[in-house]
């Protein structure tokens, strides 16, 4: 069995590199006179991160208990009260991915204590060790096996108190049921009456004893969501829930189109309304006011006019960005000549948005220099970075905390809300809150990458592939890899030379939806130029052994091969791998002949991210992204003209309903002797050309644009 290490090596974890390109909006430079009329005398030293650090550095120039390296000390991470409650502190984000759940469990497994017995404290910048944030599938494979080494040392640390206090053996004392037990006397004691609420001294080792997952009780079975009920009930608060002592609202001035300056401003109207202060500052125009009602009317009466920004519209969109584009990656290929039958086709991926449940939403407050922020965002650290470089101000003087936030999908790495929150509050001297409309959430957040992709390759008649050649424009590289055996393969990512029209950064999976899209939409084109069946081929060309055990493992779930595609009917398959795991899907699909409409009908999915730490969990996860998948798959798509978003609502942005909702089988392949990986991303990559690929099996028709049939199939 392969170790972490291995799978690492086979599979290459592509970096998150699109928030990157979604630069914070704000860095309010102040002149020297508003500077000091705001912040008071004094001399101030200002450094300024740029913005590559403030993504990638932030927590490490401050921020939370530890810094950059990960603290080594139990107490940064766990700590036991004299009541006994025990407390678990990290710097992951609880975004409805679920881990909260998750990482108790770990812990709840190596401290010999229920679920119920641990509170976890979460992303919160002044009381958690520095964390990079929450993205990349990484809060299992890195913060997973960082919990139980605390929680284990913590153990070991608990015993050997006890030992001391009693003046026994240690052998004798035992761990279970959440106390400390004396094998031969029968004695008992809490938690807390041995540590008498002091911090954990000691360090956290690597070669501490975990508990194999071959003896799990509590980690690795299907714990309901911790505080599930809240969240059903209404009862948790989310960053727009908060509320603080005089606290007023804010709403912000948008500009007409993208990259428009702020040309004329008159705010005479708006500052006769009740208790409104104007916030002028640059481009930048915001009120405050009494409630959220009488903020959006100040808003409103703001005369702003602004020069004329991008022109850009979806129409040039593909050859804009396929123009000019310059290789970043090359790997130079050295192309087969047996290839008897050559395909190339070109694939092409629109703008999607992360239609998150919750919109951005701030709350931040000033108070004694320093700047508190309430926000929704999987990057805490970075969010405070953000807040430090548009303040000047320095690490010990901002906090943010992120209540659990409704829903991220990459789109909340940035903290516009915050910076414009504090900017309001800056200048009205007292808590505001912001809430985004979903009509800024559309236009204002980033988008899912655009992207063109070309392929071209050869097969033999006895179903080998002998080249292949993949180019992918603007979307990315994650999920670029060739997973079929082809000596030579040649795959290159490019970046537009002119640039994205409109701001995109982080979603899902990144390119990886992109690319397994349109690799295994080829993939399915190459066997049916030979008429060989999508699973044989795929068999035939795959070697590697978990892309197989999955792709066997579904299409037996699925019954492959039983029934036949017709032109009502089809039924599509798919394999792939992102951030070391691993998924085969399944589809069946239904279409309307007269109307075109297509229904996906069915969806069995296999899925390995070796042992399984909270089955119902992990189903979840596939169960939601391919739902998500199916709207990316068919109609979702952000359309512009003129540099605007002309589908900006719900109302004209269509997303999947309960209507679309297929019947849904997920196959976990439960891996005991592996380590666990990441599963918040890879379980989406292989439903859009699953259900692409029904559709070429019913209809005949190849369909190369995400979205594929955004009106249905027309004649």
């Amino acid at each position: 069995m392969k170790t972490q290490n291995e799978f690492v090596s086979d599979y290459v974890i592509e970096p998150e590199r699109y928030e990157l390109h979604a630069a914070p909006i704000y860095n309010f430079n102040f002149t020297r006179r508003r500077f000091f009329k705001l912040m008071g005398g004094g001399v101030i030293i200002v450094a300024v991160v740029s913005h590559a650090l403030a993504q990638q550095e932030s927590g490490r120039r401050g921020g939370g208990r530890g810094g950059g390296n990960r603290p080594r000390e139990i107490s940064a991470w766990l700590h036991i009260g004299e009541d006994g409650t025990i407390t678990v502190f990290t710097g992951k984000a609880e975004v409805g991915q679920n881990i909260r759940t998750t990482l108790t469990q770990v812990v709840a497994e190596e401290l010999r204590v229920p679920v119920s017995a641990i509170r976890l404290v979460m992303a919160d910048t002044e009381r958690v060790p520095y964390d990079a944030g929450t993205f990349g599938s990484q809060s299992t494979p890195q913060m997973v096996p960082q919990l139980r080494r605390v929680a284990a040392a913590a153990r070991e640390s608990l015993i050997e108190l006890a030992a001391e206090q009693q003046k026994v053996e240690r052998d004798v004392l035992v761990i279970a049921g959440a106390k400390i037990k004396n094998s031969k006397t029968s004695e008992s004691f809490g938690f807390g009456q041995i540590t008498k609420g002091q911090k954990f001294m000691k360090t956290v080792v690597d070669s501490v004893t975990l508990t194999p997952a071959t003896k799990w009780t509590v980690a690795g079975t299907p714990v309901p969501k911790v505080d599930g009920a809240d969240f059903v009930s209404g009862k948790h608060q989310y960053a727009s829930d908060v509320k603080l002592p005089g606290m007023l609202h804010g709403k912000i001035v948008r500009p007409s189109s993208y990259r428009a300056k702020l040309a004329s401003l008159d705010t005479k109207a708006a500052e006769a309304l009740p208790g409104v202060t104007v916030v002028h500052d640059g481009d930048f125009v915001g009120v405050v006011a009494p409630d959220s009602l009488q903020a959006e009317r100040a808003a409103k009466a703001v005369q702003a006019q602004w020069s004329s920004g991008s022109q850009a519209s979806d129409a040039q969109l593909f050859d804009q960005l396929k123009r000019g584009a310059r290789v970043t990656k090359d790997t130079k290929p050295e192309l087969g000549e047996n290839g008897d039958q050559k395909l190339s086709a070109t694939y092409t991926i629109a703008y999607i948005a992360h239609a998150p449940l919750e919109p951005r939403a701030a709350v931040a407050e000033w108070k004694d220099g320093k700047l508190t922020a309430w926000t929704g965002t999987q990057r805490p650290f970075g969010v405070k970075a953000e807040l430090m470089q548009a303040f000047g101000l320095t690490d010990d003087k901002v906090r943010v905390i992120v209540p659990d936030t409704g829903a991220g999908y990459g789109g909340k790495h940035n903290g516009e809300a915050a910076i414009e929150a504090a900017r309001l509050a800056k200048t009205a001297g007292k808590p505001v809150k912001l809430v985004w409309t979903r009509e800024e959430e559309f236009t204002w957040a980033y988008f899912r990458p655009a992207g063109v992709i070309d392929v071209s390759a050869t097969v033999t008649r006895e179903g080998k592939i002998t080249s292949w050649e993949f180019h992918n424009y603007n979307s990315g590289g994650s999920g670029i890899r060739m997973l079929y055996n082809v000596p030579g393969a040649r795959t290159e990512s490019h970046n537009a030379a002119g640039g994205s029209p409109l701001r995109q950064g982080s979603y899902r999976a990144l390119a990886a939806t992109a690319n397994h899209f349109a690799r295994e939409s080829h993939v399915d084109d190459l066997a049916r130029l030979i008429k060989m069946d999508p699973l044989e081929f795929r068999l035939k060309n795959l070697t590697d052994k978990r892309l197989r055990a999955v792709l066997e493992a579904a299409a037996e779930k699925f019954q492959w091969g039983r029934a036949k595609s017709d032109e009502q009917r089809g039924f599509g398959i798919a394999v792939g791998t992102e951030k070391n795991s691993c998924v085969a899907t399944c589809a069946e699909v239904s279409i309307d002949r007269k109307s075109g409409k297509v229904t996906v009908v069915r969806v069995t999915q296999a899925f390995e991210c070796g042992a399984v730490l909270n089955p119902d969990g992990l189903k979840n996860q596939n169960e939601g992204a391919i739902v998500q998948g199916v709207g990316g798959a068919l109609f979702e798509a952000i359309r512009f003209a003129d540099g605007k978003i002309t589908n900006p609502r719900f109302s004209d942005y269509r997303v999947p309903r309960f209507s679309d909702t297929p019947k849904i089988e997920v196959v976990l392949l439960d891996l005991k002797e592996s380590t666990s990986i990441g599963a918040g991303e890879t379980p989406i990559v292989g439903i859009a050309p699953a259900i692409g690929n029904a559709i070429c099996a019913a209809t005949g028709r190849r369909l190369r644009s995400m979205p594929m049939a955004p009106d249905g199939l027309k004649a």
